[in-house]
């Protein structure tokens, strides 16, 4: 069996100042056909899932682009035009083939395409004809539109959030797609609308009963596969919002009754799933007066994992304002800052102005005399079995406050973001991150307490005050009853 595979990911904050072009895809991730590590990465676990099933025998792999770029602003056309293009070329080079496996997204919005995923989608469907099998993985925070469930066979999202979960995501929509192309399953995709946006963490419940029911739904043979997409709150798109998708095993109306249920009661945790969001300063009483350390300060507006800059210096300044020490933060994105600290070197001491760049909302730059503590080039981080780059970085104490400085945007996901450049985590009191819940699973095992802090700045958190232009459906919380208007 012939199989091609790519993977085209970013997700668009089309709010954010930022925006997005080859560069940012080059910076964060980019392997032609055939160089695609032996690591996945966030989007892209189909290719190692693809190359063990190669590996077997069992059928014949041709790989096509994997690109991945942090979150950011609108793609511009182009950029677009160029990555899509390259992707449907390899496809037409590669034909004939029993199957097209896609590591997506699902909230890339490009100049002048509002739905990049359904648009690529519709195209390989174009090139491939009826009977070849599409499977595609999605992120949870993404836009499901009618395009992408009409030209797909298999769609697989990530259960969790944090995503830890992303390599069996790949592996289970690989597995499903081969066995659709076989002839052994005839998947069936219903989708509900659950209209409603809200932030799902599923390392809390109720949404940890959630996932773990769509689970055993899966083990017990209900459906072949069940997914929830939660939206993406920042993205304006017509198909924003969350809904539930079941793949049944040639059973269509089963499949669509058990969505519908899970999607009802999906929309009944309406407004009880996010945790408890601190003000800056009730966040920095209560980790500096904890018995022990540390305790995690997430910054979960001003998260690179969101689509903003991830330079806000709102939180740290406050630490600096009520003489916090024993604190460490990651990361402030500035690369000239940076450049600055490289050239100085370890142990130089002088005047720095860092952060607050690129937006009014996220704070004023910082003036301070800094101690270079550390520089790096290169610089990683890990999620889960993901390398996540950082670029080149530079650690700098601030009055007691151990800062890391990144060129290239990131949120935080793991302790070893810290540990990596020298800072020893268990020692402090507190430690920020710049991240909404990803850094959970890897800090919750050596953290005392965390804390969720909401600091407003560029990312848009509330979808009743956020100027929609695309959304036309009724969704909670802009209407109370969505369901009930849809119905009117």
């Amino acid at each position: 069996m012939r199989v091609f595979c790519a993977s085209v990911a970013t997700e668009t904050n089309t709010f954010s100042p930022l925006r997005t072009d080859f560069a940012d895809f080059a910076q964060s991730f980019y392997a032609p056909p055939g160089e695609h590590p032996e690591t996945p990465t966030l989007c892209s676990a189909v290719f190692p899932a693809l190359r063990k099933r190669a590996n077997a025998g069992e059928v014949e792999l041709i790989e096509g682009t994997a690109t991945w770029a942090e979150p950011g602003g609108l793609v511009n056309a182009r950029t677009w035009d160029r990555l899509r293009e390259e992707v449907l070329d390899q496809l037409r080079a590669a034909l004939p083939v029993e199957a097209v496996v896609l590591g997506l997204h699902g909230a890339m919005i490009a100049d002048g395409c509002v739905d990049c995923e359904g648009t690529l989608l519709e195209a390989v469907r174009d090139i491939v004809g009826p009977a070849v099998t599409i499977g595609v993985t999605f992120d949870p925070h993404s836009h499901l539109s009618d395009k992408r469930v009409k030209n797909a066979d298999i769609i697989t999202v990530f259960k969790e959030f944090p995503h830890t979960d992303f390599v069996e995501t790949g592996e289970a929509c690989v597995d499903l797609t081969l066995r659709a192309a076989r002839g052994e399953i005839i998947p069936q995709i219903s989708v509900f609308d659950v209209r409603m946006m809200d932030v799902l963490p599923t390392s809390r419940h109720p949404m940890r009963g959630f996932v773990d029911k769509m689970m055993a739904l899966e083990a017990d043979g209900s459906a072949l596969s069940i997914s929830t997409i939660h939206g993406f709150m920042a993205g304006d798109s017509p198909d924003l919002g969350a809904k539930i998708i079941v793949i049944s095993n040639g059973d269509k109306p089963a499949g669509t009754q058990l969505a519908r249920e899970l999607g009802l009661e999906l929309f009944s945790f309406r407004g009880t799933t996010k945790p408890e969001f601190l003000t800056v300063e009730d966040a920095l009483t209560s980790a500096t007066s904890a018995s022990t350390g540390p305790v995690i300060i997430a910054d979960v507006w001003d998260n690179p994992g969101g689509g903003v800059a991830g330079d806000s210096t709102i939180l740290l300044q406050a630490a600096l304002d009520t003489n916090v020490a024993n604190m460490a933060l990651g990361t402030i994105w500035d690369p000239m800052a940076v450049r600055l600290c490289h050239a100085a070197g370890e142990g130089a001491e002088f005047d720095l102005r860092f952060g607050g760049k690129t937006s009014a909302h996220a704070g004023a730059p910082i003036d301070a005399t800094v101690t270079v503590l550390k520089v790096a080039t290169d610089a990683v981080q890990s999620f889960g079995d993901s390398i996540v780059p950082l670029g080149d970085c530079a650690v700098i104490d601030v009055n007691g406050i151990n800062v890391v400085l990144n060129s290239n945007r990131s949120q935080t996901f793991s302790p070893d973001l810290f540990t990596n450049l020298g800072i020893d985590i268990a020692a402090k009191q507190v430690v920020a991150v710049k991240s909404t819940n990803h850094f959970h699973g890897a800090f919750a095992p050596v953290a005392a307490d965390i804390l969720y802090a909401a600091v407003n700045g560029p990312y848009p958190n509330d979808p009743t005050t956020t100027p929609y232009t695309r959304l036309t459906r009724p969704l909670w919380p802009i209407v109370e009853a969505p369901h009930e208007e849809a119905l009117a």
